[in-house]
């Protein structure tokens, strides 16, 4: 396996890609995955939502890409967006060297990491990014997102914390929260959605999940929705992998849901 990592700033050496690229298998041409964690916007939470989900989704027979992005008083938006989308160009331009498909590129994140995931498959057009970022239209846009009890709306019971951190303010304006309540910003442009949450989530409430899925709905996007009937949020795999001591976050039903979002993958066209 390739294991390496890839510096996408040349101002801040935390902001970089780690790579998961199994060995080329002759004739076996691998889909990929950028893998983002959660934290707040306030860190990186790789450890649970970094390593372990990328390893999960190599077994499967893809190419694992875990994202470390700017967070804390760096995670003003669109500054998070922009580095995932520089993720997603690293990706595809180097497709060949890995062995993948560059057009069957998706993303995965959890939490806060989900929100910045939902991002990507939103507002992968936003005019801030090609500023910064030298690639063709719509190279960053991913084949299908997979967000993880995310963050998405401030319009609904929600982690204000995240929406402080990517506002860059205490008291985010009520036009700041409406720009990034990411059901708000679902239209035709929007990459397809598979998004998983559970019933008994505190901290991300799953109104989250369920607004989104009805800004998908009504968008006429495909997507598909999992709603698991219980597990405190932060279960990542929701397996003993994952654990770390909190017998809560291992629930077997729950952890189907890396196989369900692969059924779908290979189901997108």
């Amino acid at each position: 396996m390739i294991y390496e990592k890839i510096a996408l700033s040349d101002k801040d050496e935390n902001i970089y890609l780690e790579v998961y690229a199994p060995e080329k298998l002759q004739g076996f041409v691998r889909d990929g995955i950028l893998v983002i964690p959660g934290g707040g916007y306030a860190c990186v939470c790789y450890d649970r939502e970094g390593e372990p989900i990328a390893l999960d989704f190599v077994a499967k027979g893809l190419c694992a890409f875990v994202l470390h992005y700017s967070v804390g008083e760096k995670a003003k938006f669109p500054r998070p967006l922009i580095e995932a989308s520089k993720a997603m160009k690293y990706i595809k331009e180097h497709a060949d060297l890995y062995g993948l498909n560059p057009e069957r590129v998706f993303a995965t994140g959890f939490s806060a990491g989900g929100h910045l995931c939902a991002s990507l498959g939103t507002l992968w057009h936003l005019d801030e990014i090609y500023k910064e970022v030298d690639m063709p239209y719509g190279f960053n846009k991913p084949c299908g997102i997979i967000p993880v009890y995310p963050v998405i709306s401030a319009l609904v019971p929600t982690h204000k914390g995240s929406f402080q951190n990517l506002t860059g303010s205490l008291e985010p304006t009520e036009a700041e929260l409406l720009e990034y309540s990411l059901e708000t910003r679902v239209d035709e442009k929007s990459a397809p959605a598979f998004i998983v949450h559970t019933s008994t989530d505190q901290a991300v409430p799953v109104y989250n999940a369920l607004a989104f899925a009805k800004a998908y709905a009504d968008a006429k996007i495909p997507f598909e929705l999992h709603i698991f009937k219980e597990a405190p949020h932060g279960m990542a795999l929701a397996t003993k992998i994952t654990e770390v001591g909190n017998p809560g976050w291992v629930n077997e039903s729950a952890a189907e849901w890396t196989h369900l979002a692969h059924l779908w993958m290979k189901g997108i066209k």
